[in-house]
This record gives structure tokens, C-alpha cells and sequence, in this order.
């Protein structure tokens, strides 16, 4: 995502950019649907992007970059000012003699439990060090729930399955829970609803009509699983679905729940009535 976020950033400014991304989108961990969308509008503001490709060498010279990627039509040199290496994020636990007291690592990160304790009494853990997700805002709840188990006040522990991820760029992309594939490979029989930014009202009215709400609910129980959101303002219309997801709220609780009109959130209510078979405005 800080790839896609500084590719955004650069190109904003009428810089010439290229993404190369090894995976099959260019948001590997996002909805299929909301990376593909995401990818067309890249395209469309100049973007070149390079999907399915590994990067091969970097040779850096004296005002310039060469990049050697290879893909399914080969080899290619790509050059430029500045390369930019987004590829993931590590803790830095070297050379702080976590060896000396015997505190557990592996793959790179000091392994906790649920309220950030290590295996050695009196030594806690949270955010980059303990692993992912590598986010601000996970850091930020881990040392809340850690220090609040050290005051013996018994905190609920952090769920996993309802960690937000935002990716800033334009349109924004948003998420919390199963993507539509991985609902489908966990074996669940689900309802997909989505509502377009181009129906939302308030999308027209300020020329923000690129972008989509997603969401996927559990047919047996209504349960909404997933949500995904790409378009403007996307990362502050999710809080409402981590809410929805947390209370395992049903898509019919979700779209009996009255929206303001005209907003960018009334999308939501759309979409899970699309889910269901509901929608009037699409």
C-alpha cells in the first residue's frame, strides 16, 4: 500500500511513474474487484503499471536508476530518477540483546501473546517488533491493551479479524474482514451487494464518482463477513462497517439502519440492499 500511496503522491505532481508489483495486483491484500478498479483509474491519470513482474536488478548510476523486471513476455530495463522500494516492513530487533535474554524471535519479529507479554517476565512487545499487521493504528491498540493487562484491568484482546486498512491515495481504498475469495475459500455461502459511487448523489455533487462499497455478508446468518470500499473519503466511511463487523451486525440491520441524504455514507445502506435484493436507486 505505500507503494500505491507514493505512486498516487508522485503522479499528483506530473511525475512519470511506474508500479511494478511481483503479485497479480497492484493491491495484493485488498478485494480483487476494488484492486482491479483501483488499477483502471491508476491507468487511466498516466500510471504505468506492471502486474505479474519481478524485478530482476537495480543498478544505481549517477542521475539515474536501472530497473531489470521480467514477466511472462520476458525481460526489460526500465529507467529512471529515483526507485522507490516499498516491498514490506520489518521491526528493528537486531543488536538490542534480546539474544542475551532469551526472548523469542521468529521470521523477524519477537513473538508475544495476546496482551503484547513475551516469554520473559516483565518484557512486553507491540507494534512494529511483534509482527504484523505493520499499522499505525494496531501499534497504537496493542500498547493500549498491554499496559491496561499490566494494571490488572483485564482488556479484551485485540480481534484480528477486524483490523482496518486503509490506503491512502485517490480514490481512497478502505477495508476490514474477508475479501470475496478468501470468504469463498473459507466455505462460506455469502451475498455480494455493491453500489457504484456514480448512483451516489452526493459523489456527483463533488465530482467524486470513481469508486465502490462492497460488502459480503453470510447467507445462512446475514453476518456481514467482509467490506471494501474504493472512493472518496472511503477510510472515514469505514469506521461504521468495523462497527457493523464488530457487533455482528447483519446486512438487514445495516440497511433498516436510516441514512442521512445526501452523503457518501448512504452507499453503505445501498449496497446492502443491493445484497439483498432490496435496492431502488440502481
Amino acid at each position: 500500500a505505500i507503494g500505491i500511496e507514493f505512486a498516487y503522491f508522485y503522479n499528483s505532481f506530473g511525475t512519470k511513474v511506474t508500479v511494478v508489483e511481483m503479485m497479480p495486483n497492484i493491491l495484493p491484500v485488498e478485494d480483487k474487484e476494488i484492486s482491479k478498479l483501483l488499477e483502471s483509474n491508476f491507468k487511466k491519470n498516466g500510471i504505468e503499471i506492471l502486474t505479474d513482474t519481478k524485478v530482476e536488478n537495480v543498478t544505481a548510476g549517477k542521475n539515474d536508476v536501472t530497473i531489470v523486471v521480467s514477466n511472462k513476455d520476458g525481460k526489460k530495463s526500465l529507467k529512471a530518477e529515483i526507485a522507490l522500494n516499498a516491498i514490506g516492513v520489518q521491526g528493528n530487533i537486531e543488536n538490542i540483546g534480546l539474544e542475551t535474554l532469551g526472548i523469542k524471535v521468529e521470521k523477524g519479529w519477537i513473538i508475544v501473546d495476546d496482551f503484547g507479554k513475551t516469554n520473559v517476565d516483565g518484557i512486553y512487545a507491540i507494534g512494529d517488533v511483534a509482527g504484523p499487521p505493520w499499522l499505525a493504528h494496531v501499534a497504537s491498540k496493542e500498547g493500549i491493551v498491554c499496559v491496561e493487562n499490566i494494571a490488572g484491568k483485564k482488556p479484551q484482546p485485540i480481534d484480528w479479524d477486524n483490523i482496518p486498512g486503509c490506503t491512502y491515495c485517490q480514490p481512497q481504498v478502505a477495508s476490514v474482514g474477508l475479501t470475496e475469495e478468501k470468504a469463498i475459500t473459507a466455505g462460506y455461502q455469502i451475498k455480494v451487494g455493491r453500489f457504484p459511487f456514480s448512483a451516489s448523489g452526493k459523489a456527483r455533487a463533488i465530482g467524486e464518482t470513481d469508486g465502490l462499497v462492497k460488502l459480503i455478508f453470510d447467507t445462512k446468518y446475514g453476518e456481514l463477513l467482509g467490506a471494501h470500499i474504493l472512493g472518496s473519503e472511503a477510510t472515514e466511511m469505514l469506521a461504521e462497517l468495523n462497527v457493523a463487523k464488530s457487533l455482528e451486525a447483519t446486512g438487514e440491520s445495516i440497511f433498516g439502519t436510516m441514512h442521512a441524504h445526501p452523503t457518501l455514507s448512504e452507499a453503505i445502506m445501498e449496497a446492502a440492499e443491493n445484497a439483498y435484493g432490496h435496492s431502488i436507486h440502481i
